[in-house]
């Protein structure tokens, strides 16, 4: 939307009427009118006169255009002074009286694609799918596997919406981010839109956008997640956990491309692809009335179902591989065979944290010892608990044990907790004050 700011009432309606062809126009025939359109709506360019009867145009331009706000300066008193003093100001542009119109409008569209981009990427950073050290390995010697990435090559490149299933941890999320990667919208967003972090209330404007006033607090328009995957890949993990009141609005948004940001007034188009991930029967969902059936069958136009760890065992020794190069460690035989044979109900995401916490937890080359399976550690977890401890004294004792096998080593203890550094001596300071006596009390890291 434009705001055109010109005292000159003959010159304003002809401009008015000139670029209404292009473009949404709203205009102010003077500073006090133009402030107050600025303060309450969210234009992309204002062409903006320098002289005004009730101000100088440079006062707005200073007051507005930190907002994002492209200005074009329009004057017949144009000098070289005037128009470094505007660019100084923040003016994107400054066109002298008498302009040609193409010129104009030329400039407008160079305006509004470099406010577009800005836009992009001011949001995008906060939601793009980043590379993680999870995207690990495609490379399997499981024929249910192969056959799985076979099905993801052949429908790369089309626009069929992807509906992937599998366990949870099995790595759907690193199977959209595949198909994203082969297909020819590589060099495009690949967003997530995680359906189970979203706050139902919050759900249409994170998903469409919203502009400027739709609501208290949306002091600017704020681009939502479509918008910023346009021309590459959507991914909805989890889309079974979707509140039903959007699942009616992302089934229109999938059959015609189009949506409308929360507050708008016209509908917008964009280019993606849509691949959904589910742990859920989305089936039986639809059937008891927790999914829509349209959306379900919309959806699923091709299924591609991930087969558990423990159906693909071959890819056991790969994954454990890849996983204990990031410590350079090493693991016997026997061990591995272990680890084979374990029925992995958190699939790859589980095999990962085990072998992961071994590597810090072992001080030596080989982490066997440091293996600690569910089955293994039953009869030790009873003898713990026959006492009843307290949540406070469980703590108190994984603290310890973490403390004494890792010589105090603060960062180490802080990524096993998954918590910060600071929060690790405050929690060991509560305990020194319980008279809790530890071996060696220096600790290693520095102080927080």
């Amino acid at each position: 939307m434009i705001l055109l700011v010109e005292d000159d009432d003959n010159l304003r309606e002809l401009l008015k009427k000139k670029l209404e062809e292009h473009f949404v126009v709203e205009t102010a025939k003077d500073g006090k009118t133009a402030r107050e359109k600025l303060s309450k709506n969210n234009y992309d360019v204002v062409l903006l006169d320098i002289r005004l009867p009730d101000v100088d145009g440079t006062e707005l331009l200073k007051e507005f255009s930190t907002s994002g706000v492209k200005f074009i300066v329009i004057t017949g008193y144009g000098d070289v002074k005037t128009a470094v003093q505007c660019v100084k100001l923040g003016a994107y542009d400054f066109i002298q009286k008498p302009f040609n119109f193409e010129l104009l409008e030329v400039t407008i569209r160079r305006a509004l694609k470099e406010k577009r981009l800005e836009e992009e990427n001011r949001t995008l950073k906060s939601f793009l799918f980043k590379e993680k050290e999870e995207d690990y390995l495609l490379e399997t010697r499981s024929p249910k596997f192969r056959e799985v990435l076979e099905i993801a090559r052949r429908i790369a490149n089309t626009d069929l919406p992807v509906l992937i299933r599998g366990e949870t941890g099995v790595g759907k999320e690193v199977l959209a981010k595949y198909i994203h990667t082969i297909s020819n919208r590589k060099d495009k967003p690949f967003v997530v839109v995680d359906c189970t972090s979203i706050p139902e209330h919050l759900f249409e404007s994170e998903l469409f956008g919203y502009e400027k006033g739709a609501f208290t607090g949306a002091n600017t328009r704020k681009l939502g997640l479509v918008e910023l995957a346009n021309g590459g890949t959507l991914f909805f993990d989890e889309i079974g956990e979707m509140p039903l009141s959007i699942q009616a609005k992302l089934l229109r948004f999938i059959e015609t491309r189009k949506f409308r940001r929360v507050g708008g007034l016209k509908d917008l188009e964009v280019d993606v692809k849509i691949i959904c991930a589910t742990n859920k029967d989305l089936y039986e969902k639809s059937k008891r009335g927790e999914f829509r059936e349209d959306l379900y069958f919309r959806i699923n136009t091709v299924e591609i179902e991930i087969p558990p760890l423990r159906e693909r065992k071959e890819d056991i020794p790969l994954l454990v591989e890849f996983f204990l190069k990031k410590y350079g460690k090493k693991i016997k035989k026997e061990t591995l065979n272990e680890l084979i044979n374990y029925p992995w109900e958190g699939n790859v995401r589980e095999l990962k944290n085990v072998i992961e916490r071994a590597c810090i937890l072992s001080t030596g080359e080989y982490i066997d010892e440091a293996i600690c399976l569910s089955k293994k550690s039953v009869s030790c977890v009873e003898k713990m608990m026959e006492k009843l401890p307290s949540l406070e004294e469980l703590e108190g004792m994984y603290l310890k044990f973490l403390y004494e096998k890792l010589e105090g080593d603060v960062d180490k203890i802080a990524v096993i907790l998954g918590c910060s550094r600071r929060t690790v001596f405050r929690k060991l300071k509560k305990l020194r004050e319980g008279k809790v006596h530890f071996k060696n009390a220096s600790l290693s890291g520095g102080t927080p």
